[in-house]
């Protein structure tokens, strides 16, 4: 299926997130080293994504580059609902959003726990199936965790999107 430039539908995708980790049960601790994609805003977790549903082949996939290197939170189709990874979180539960805490199990190269300050959360849209296990070129949403958020604070995301860059196929 094809995404194409008339396709404007991004431009109207919005993203919150907070940074926390709740798969950790250790209260404060490490709180600077997961990402969830939720709006607790008014004091109960909602799901922090507003997106367009996506064309047959396509998902949607968070990510957060971590000294350059981007590091997946997982697929999903959907705000709502979990994604499709925990690969990174500890044993406790998570909420039922797209997220991850980054606790264990760290990429080559990389260390976990980390500290997302100065990070970069992106979400991108992927084609599926996805044969690299890097972004694709389509970014609606990005931003940076500069530092003045606090943990367990809805932080928004920037639309990255425009006319240009909607575009794409997946063959199969």
């Amino acid at each position: 299926d094809t995404l194409c430039p008339g396709d404007v539908f991004m431009l109207d995708a919005e993203g919150t997130f907070v940074i926390a980790t709740p798969s950790d049960g250790n209260g404060d601790i490490d709180e600077e080293s997961g990402v969830w994609f939720l709006d607790n805003s008014t004091g109960t977790a909602l799901a922090g994504l507003d997106l367009p549903t996506l064309p047959d082949g396509w998902n949607y996939e968070g990510w957060v580059v971590i000294d350059g290197t981007p590091v997946t939170t997982g697929t999903f189709q959907s705000g709502l609902g979990s994604d499709n990874f925990s690969a990174y979180s500890g044993s406790e539960a998570s909420p039922p959003f797209p997220g991850e805490d980054f606790l264990q199990n760290a990429p080559d190269g990389l260390d976990f726990p980390v500290d997302l300050t100065g990070k970069t959360v992106v979400i991108s849209v992927e084609p599926s199936p996805d044969n690299s296990l890097a972004p694709f070129t389509l970014k609606p949403l990005v931003k940076e965790v500069d530092g003045s958020q606090e943990t367990h604070t809805a932080v928004s995301m920037n639309n990255n999107a425009s006319v240009s860059e909607i575009s794409g196929v997946v063959e199969r």
